[in-house]
């Protein structure tokens, strides 16, 4: 047996530590941060998800019973903040799908047609891609058009009834 059979595996990362303290909780990839309120004399808590410089939640600390420190941060409240925290991003993960995506039902040619939009966001060549699904939901047609490009039921249905062609 080499050396290299018992060293141990170095291309596994570390997990993430776990801290428990007063100001600073840290565990399955959450930190909980409480910070000095810059607006007033109160306290704020700061949410990150590990590897993330922006907090994904900041908000209100609880004065603790001196009235001039910050309540301590406690397994029940880390649990609370994680979950408030996971909604927001989850929310707005949904509100950037729901803007980059859009559907439409029309009926057009004799038949039921799902016509989607999925906007593609690229930093060089933003574009979207315009396709139209048959009622059995199998892809008919899909042309490239403009990010900007105005899906609604008239828009879908032209397209259909021109065979496909790329709108103008």
């Amino acid at each position: 047996m080499n050396d290299s059979d018992t060293s141990p595996d170095t291309d596994t990362p570390e997990p993430p530590e776990t801290i428990k303290e007063a100001r600073v909780w840290a565990d399955n990839g959450w930190t909980a941060r409480v910070i000095k309120n810059e607006d007033d004399d109160g306290w704020a808590v700061a949410m990150y998800v590990d590897g993330e410089s922006e907090p994904a939640l900041v908000g209100p600390w609880t004065m603790g019973r001196d009235k001039k420190n910050p309540k301590p941060l406690d397994v029940s409240a880390f649990h609370t903040l994680v979950k408030t925290a996971s909604e927001v991003i989850r929310r707005h993960e949904q509100q950037l799908r729901a803007q980059l995506h859009k559907n439409v039902s029309v009926q057009a040619a004799g038949a039921n047609w799902q016509v989607t939009l999925d906007i593609v966001p690229d930093e060089f060549e933003p574009h979207a891609l315009l396709a139209a699904l048959d009622e059995y939901g199998e892809p008919v047609a899909q042309v490239r058009v403009r990010p900007d490009f105005k899906l609604n039921s008239a828009s879908a249905t032209r397209w259909i009834e021109n065979d496909f062609a790329q709108p103008s």
